[in-house]
C-alpha cells in the first residue's frame, strides 16, 4: 500500500445554543430601572434635606414632655413650654425632635427645669421616620431652676 496521508475525521459541528429570549432581559432591566430611580431620588432628597440647615436658633423654657416614638425609626419627641409674654395666659408650646440619645438623656434629667435648647431647622424632610417636627435639638443648656 502506498503511503497516503491520513485525513482526520471531521467532527460534527456543535449544536447551536438555545435561542435566547432577549425580551426577558429587557423586562428585567426595565423593572430594575423603575425601582432604582425612585429609590435614588428619595435617598438624594433625604440626604439634601437632612444635610442642609434652613435655620438655627435657641429657645428657652420648661421641658414638659419627652417621649421616644416611632414604629421603625425611634426618635425622641418633646414639648418645650416657653415662658409666656406678659399679658398672655397660656405658654407657647415649641415641639421638637431629638435624634441623639445622649442629648435626650440630658433632657430627661432636666425635666421641670428651665433649659435653653439649641436647634436646627430642616425643612422638607420627606418622612416622619426622621422626626415628627422639622426642629432637631442638638444641644441643651440649663438656664435656671
Amino acid at each position: 500500500m502506498a503511503d497516503t496521508p491520513e485525513v482526520p475525521e471531521e467532527t460534527p459541528p456543535a449544536p447551536p445554543p438555545p435561542p435566547r429570549q432577549k425580551w426577558r432581559r429587557g423586562v428585567m432591566i426595565l423593572l430594575l430601572t423603575i425601582i432604582a430611580i425612585p429609590v435614588l431620588i428619595f435617598s438624594l432628597w433625604v440626604w439634601v434635606t437632612l444635610g442642609y440647615v434652613y435655620s438655627t436658633g435657641e429657645r428657652a423654657g420648661y421641658v414638659q414632655k419627652l417621649s421616644k416614638k416611632g414604629w421603625l425609626c425611634k426618635t425622641w419627641e418633646g414639648e418645650l413650654a416657653m415662658v409666656p409674654i406678659p399679658g398672655t395666659l397660656t405658654p407657647q408650646i415649641f415641639n421638637f425632635t431629638v435624634r441623639s440619645d445622649s442629648v435626650a438623656k440630658v433632657l430627661e434629667q432636666d425635666l421641670g427645669k428651665r433649659v435653653s435648647l439649641t436647634y436646627e431647622q430642616h425643612r422638607g424632610v420627606p418622612s416622619s421616620c426622621f422626626g415628627e417636627t422639622e426642629y432637631f435639638v442638638s444641644n441643651v443648656r440649663i438656664v435656671g431652676p
